[in-house]
């Protein structure tokens, strides 16, 4: 018990003594340990960040959802193959047969239509004359008013009436609402699209943003939807959907399964053939996500690793350098009484306090610089990273003053006091 009571208090002062005995030499041996802990700190709060948002974001969607688009959805490391960029598009009838299967609850098509006849963008005009053509452009059925994913704050969502009747009517993303009507209630008033007025019946809660937000593209409330029926007066020709299929409760697997084989039926998918369609849940674009960010997750360990090595092989040098410094010094205490347990633990403990102490340093400053992060990126520091970062530190230290500390501890007492 000695080990753990009286002799590492004593150890650990004897080590504190040391750092400050020789305070430039401590400081330049535990920088790499530094550099290696705040690498890891900004590695870590960026990406479980960033995984935070995006489970967030999905799941917004409820975890019973079931997307469906023509192409693979998801994150993307390369453009659209050919073969997907030849699939058939999705359509308001596929949404309609997926809506009548047993295992599902709802099914609502999203079509986009913020693209014109001639590639470009549609203008959205406020009355205060600013026009933007970022505004994202959706037509959707009455049905929307019950899928998760959006909230109205204000307002309605279009009925069923105004969808057959094509009437202009609109509900409004916030950031379109700050951006027109920024001091005022939009309800009743008109936004032009495509050079026609549409009058405001709704506004959407303002969303927590995927990426931190923005302007224009970069944020997902800066979108409009308007009736299905009213999208396709605007673009005819429109084909560009999704659709949001919900399962009913404890049945998504299920679900799954009938919307898979109703749409393979429907788009003539022969038998061994893949799907010409994606169909993703929320799990499983999560799970795509983080199988990512674990990948640049790994590097960045890879990368602050490195930094951890180069403090350690410092702290082995710096120990090396203190064993022959001091063996007169460990010969007297060996004389005196003192065990080979005793010198290895003080050695230990001197190599584990420097690099602790860079831990603990590599922390304050990576915790600093993720909160100044978040001006600009995402940024959460998740519990563990600390703990680890510290516990990483400490081990580095024990892991190579192990050496230096059984030199120390093997030296003869006899020689060690002739050491000049």
């Amino acid at each position: 018990m000695r080990f753990f009571t009286g002799t590492f208090y004593e150890n650990l002062k004897m080590a504190l003594a040391t750092l400050r005995t020789n305070k430039l030499r401590s400081f330049l041996t535990i920088f790499g340990v530094m550099v290696g802990v705040i690498t890891a700190m900004l590695f870590s709060s960026i990406i479980s960040a960033i995984n935070v948002a995006v489970e967030k974001e999905v799941e917004s969607f409820g975890t019973r959802s079931i997307f469906l688009y023509k192409m693979d959805i998801g994150i993307r490391t390369s453009a659209p193959t050919r073969e997907e960029r030849m699939r058939k598009p999705l359509t308001v009838a596929d949404a309609e047969a997926i809506k009548g299967l047993n295992s599902i609850e709802l099914a609502v098509p999203y079509l986009d239509i913020s693209n014109n006849f001639f590639g470009g963008k549609l203008n959205v005009t406020g009355k205060n004359g600013k026009t933007s053509s970022s505004v994202q452009l959706n037509g959707t059925t009455p049905d929307v008013d019950k899928a998760p994913g959006e909230t109205i704050v204000d307002g309605r969502w279009f009925s069923s009436a105004e969808n057959e009747a094509k009437e202009n009517v609109c509900v409004i993303g916030d950031f379109v609402k700050q951006s027109y009507f920024p001091y005022e209630n939009p309800l009743g008033q008109t936004v032009q699209i495509g050079g026609e007025e549409y009058r405001i019946i709704g506004v959407l809660a303002k969303r927590e943003q995927l990426f931190g937000g923005g302007g224009g593209n970069n944020d997902q409330t800066n979108i409009i939807y308007m009736p299905l029926n009213t999208a396709l007066k605007v673009k005819p020709q429109a084909d560009d959907l999704f659709i949001l299929a919900v399962a009913k409760e404890g049945l998504l697997e299920k679900g799954k399964d009938d919307v898979q084989d109703l749409l393979r039926v429907r788009r003539q998918v022969k038998f061994g053939e893949k799907n010409n369609f994606a169909m993703e849940t929320a799990a499983s674009l999560i799970d795509q996500f983080q199988a990512i960010t674990g990948g640049v997750f790994l590097a960045g360990l890879v990368i602050s690793s490195v930094g951890l090595l180069i403090g350690g092989i410092g702290v082995m040098n710096i120990m090396l350098v203190s064993v022959t410094e001091r063996t007169r010094e460990i010969g007297i205490r060996k004389a005196i009484g003192a065990k080979q347990l005793d010198i290895l633990s003080q050695f230990l403990m001197e190599a584990a306090t420097l690099t602790g102490i860079g831990g603990l340093l590599g922390l304050l400053i990576g915790y600093g610089l993720s909160l100044l992060m978040r001006l600009f990126l995402p940024s959460y520091i998740p519990p563990w990273a600390p703990i680890a970062g510290f516990l990483a530190s400490v081990g580095i230290g024990l892991f190579f003053g192990l050496w230096p500390a059984w030199k120390a501890a093997r030296l003869d007492p006899i020689e060690s006091l002739r050491y000049e």
